[in-house]
C-alpha cells in the first residue's frame, strides 16, 4: 500500500489528536485512509470572475472521491481588479498574488495534504496559485472559472473595456449619462473572467499552456455545463497525478514556460502576463529574463486578435479550437513533448486538435501581425527594460516622439485629461507608480481608457506602473528602474522629449546625460507612507523585470 503525505496527521496512536479533529468536521476512518485532497478554492461574493466558483469546486470534489480520494475545500482571498481600478485600492492586487500564494501553501503544509486542485479566476488568484503549486510540488492540478460571455448593446458586443473607454467619452461629451449607464448595465452580464484577452483570461490560458490546466478548458466559458464537468475531470486526473508522482515542477518545466510565452504573444495577451509568468517560474527554479519574451514575440506570428484589441472574445477562440488548436497551428514552434496534467503530452493532444474558425485563428503564413503581441524597449529611458503590447498599438504611432508630460500619480495625470490639459503630440509619464513606489505597482487602466474614450490618438502613455489587460494603444509600463529607485524616469521634467521606437525597440529620453546628471543631485524621491501588508510589500518588492516578486533573502 503506498504511503501518504498525510499519514503524517491519519496514522498511529500518536495521531489521535488530529484524526479527533478531522472526525469532529465529519471524516470518518474511511476518509482518513484516502489521500487527502485540498481544493483550494477564491469563491466570492465580490467578483464576477468567482461567483459560481462554489459550483465548480463541488465538481471537483466528486472527482476526486470517484477517484478515491478524500476532498477538502479551503478558501483563498480574491480581488477584482476592475472594481479596484482607478483609486487606491488597485494597490492591493499585485501584493495579493503574494498573500494567495502563502496561503495556499500554508494550508497544504499545515494540513499535510497528499495533492491539491486550485480551483481559481481572475488576474492574480490564477499566478498566485501556481506559484504556490511550484513551491510546494506536491500533485496538482489547476481548473479556472472560465470566461464571461461579452454583453449585447443595441446590435453589438460589448466588454468592460468598452464601459471603461465610455468614461472617455462622457467627459469628451461624445455620449450622454444615459447611453454610459445604460452600457454599465449591459456590458458585463454574468458570472465569469471579463469576457476579452485581458490578465484574468491571459492567465488561464498561460495556465492551460504551461500544462496546469487540463488541455481545451480554459477557454471553456462560465455559463457552460462544459465547465462543471472539466472540473469533475480535473478532480479525478489529480488523483491520477498522485498515483504516477507527476508534480508540478515535472509540468512546468523551461520549455513549458517558453510554451506559454509563446502561445501569449500569438493571442496579443495581456503584459501583466511577463510578471506573473517570471513569479511563477521563479518559484519552480528557473529564470525567465526580459530578453526571452522579446525573442520569442519576434519569432512568433499574432494568430488570433482578440477584445481589446480585435474583435472577437475568448468565447470565441473556445468555439475555434481553445489552446490546443494555437499549438497545432504553431505546432514548428512549440515544445510538443512537453507534459501536463494528464499524463499526455502536448503532440498526443495536438494530434487530434483542430482549427475549426479561421475567421478567428488565422495560418501561420497569413497572420494578423508578423510578430506577436509584446515588445520589450531598452533606452535611456527604461535601462532595465519596459514592456509594450505592440499588436495593440496603432501603426502610426510604432515610432513616435513626443513632448512629455510627467504626474506623480495617476490620479493627476486623469484629472489633467479631464482638464483639458493633454493635447495631441503630448507623451503622459505616470511615475511612482512602480512595485516599490506604489506601492503595489497599479494598473493605469482609467488613464488609457481616458484617453482612448476622448479620442485622443497621437497620446502616448509610459509608466513604471502596469497596465490592466483591457489597455490598447502606445502605453508602455513596467518601466525600470521605476522612480522610487532613481531611475531615469524619476528626472522627467514638462516638454522633454521622448522617443519611441517600437520597431528597434527603443524607448528614449531625449535630455543630454549632464542635464540628467544635474537633475539627479537635484532629485530627492518621494516617501509615501504605508502601513500593514503594503509596507512590507514596499520594502520587500524586487523591480517588475525581476517579476515584482518579493525578495526571499
Amino acid at each position: 500500500m503506498l504511503k501518504w503525505r498525510s499519514s503524517s496527521v491519519t496514522e498511529g496512536p500518536e495521531r489521535a489528536p488530529q484524526r479527533a479533529l478531522f472526525k469532529a468536521a465529519g471524516l470518518d476512518d474511511e476518509d482518513l485512509s484516502r489521500p487527502l485532497v485540498g481544493v483550494a478554492n477564491s469563491w466570492n461574493e465580490i467578483v464576477p470572475g468567482h461567483m459560481h466558483l462554489d459550483k465548480v469546486a463541488e465538481a471537483v470534489k466528486e472527482g476526486v472521491r470517484e477517484a478515491g480520494g478524500t476532498p477538502l475545500e479551503f478558501n483563498t482571498i480574491a480581488i477584482c481588479d476592475g472594481i479596484a481600478m482607478g483609486h487606491e485600492g488597485m494597490r492591493a492586487p499585485l501584493p495579493s498574488r503574494e498573500v494567495i500564494a502563502a496561503s495556499v501553501e500554508l494550508m497544504a503544509k499545515a494540513h499535510a495534504f497528499d495533492a491539491l486542485v486550485l480551483v481559481s479566476s481572475c488576474d492574480k488568484i490564477t499566478p498566485g496559485m501556481l506559484m504556490a503549486a511550484a513551491r510546494l510540488n506536491i500533485p496538482a492540478v489547476m481548473v479556472n472559472g472560465g470566461c464571461m460571455l461579452p454583453g449585447s448593446l443595441r446590435g453589438r458586443e460589448v466588454g468592460i473595456s468598452h464601459v471603461f473607454e465610455a468614461v472617455g467619452q462622457y467627459a469628451a461629451g461624445k455620449i450622454s449619462e444615459e447611453e454610459l449607464r445604460e452600457m454599465e448595465s449591459l456590458a458585463a452580464p454574468g458570472p465569469g473572467s471579463c469576457a476579452g484577452l485581458y490578465t484574468a483570461n491571459t492567465m488561464a490560458i498561460a495556465g492551460e499552456a504551461l500544462g496546469m490546466i487540463p488541455a481545451g478548458t480554459s477557454t471553456i466559458p462560465a455559463a457552460s455545463s462544459e465547465r462543471l464537468r472539466a472540473a469533475r475531470q480535473a478532480g479525478r486526473l489529480v488523483m491520477g497525478m498522485l498515483e504516477r508522482g507527476i508534480r508540478p515542477r515535472d509540468i512546468m518545466t523551461y520549455e513549458a514556460f517558453e510554451n506559454a510565452i509563446r502561445v501569449d504573444v500569438a493571442l496579443g495577451g495581456s503584459t501583466n502576463a511577463v510578471l506573473h509568468l517570471m513569479a511563477i517560474a521563479r518559484e519552480a527554479g528557473i529564470e525567465l529574463p526580459l530578453e526571452l519574451f522579446d525573442r520569442i514575440s519576434r519569432e512568433t506570428p499574432h494568430i488570433a486578435n482578440l477584445n481589446p484589441a480585435g474583435p472577437h472574445y475568448v468565447r470565441d477562440l473556445h468555439h475555434a479550437g481553445g489552446v490546443p488548436a494555437i499549438f497545432k497551428e504553431l505546432a514548428d514552434l512549440m515544445h510538443l513533448d512537453a507534459v501536463t496534467v494528464s499524463g499526455e503530452t502536448w503532440r498526443q493532444i495536438v494530434s487530434r486538435a483542430e482549427v475549426r474558425d479561421r475567421s478567428v485563428i488565422k495560418p501561420k503564413s497569413d497572420p494578423y501581425h508578423r510578430e506577436g503581441g509584446l515588445a520589450v524597449l531598452w533606452g535611456t529611458l527604461a535601462p532595465r527594460g519596459a514592456v509594450v503590447k505592440q499588436t495593440a498599438v496603432d501603426p502610426e504611432m510604432q515610432v513616435f516622439k513626443g513632448y512629455a508630460k510627467p504626474f506623480d500619480s495617476e490620479e493627476d495625470a486623469v484629472k489633467a485629461l479631464f482638464d483639458g490639459r493633454v493635447a495631441e503630440g503630448d507623451v503622459v509619464v505616470i511615475r511612482y507608480e512602480g512595485p516599490k513606489g506604489g506601492p503595489g505597482m497599479r494598473e493605469m487602466l482609467a488613464a488609457t481608457a481616458t484617453i482612448t474614450g476622448m479620442g485622443l490618438r497621437r497620446v502616448a502613455l509610459i509608466t513604471d506602473g502596469r497596465f490592466s489587460g483591457a489597455t490598447r494603444g502606445p502605453a508602455i509600463g513596467h518601466v525600470s528602474p521605476e522612480a522610487a529607485e532613481g531611475g531615469p524616469i524619476a528626472l522627467v521634467r514638462e516638454g522633454d522629449e521622448v522617443l519611441i521606437d517600437i520597431p528597434r525597440r527603443r524607448l528614449d529620453l531625449l535630455v543630454s546625460q549632464d542635464v540628467l546628471e544635474e537633475r539627479r543631485r537635484e532629485w530627492k524621491p518621494k516617501v509615501k507612507e504605508e502601513t500593514g501588508f503594503l509596507r512590507i510589500f514596499s520594502m520587500l518588492a524586487e523591480s517588475a523585470d525581476r517579476g515584482a516578486v518579493l525578495r526571499s533573502s
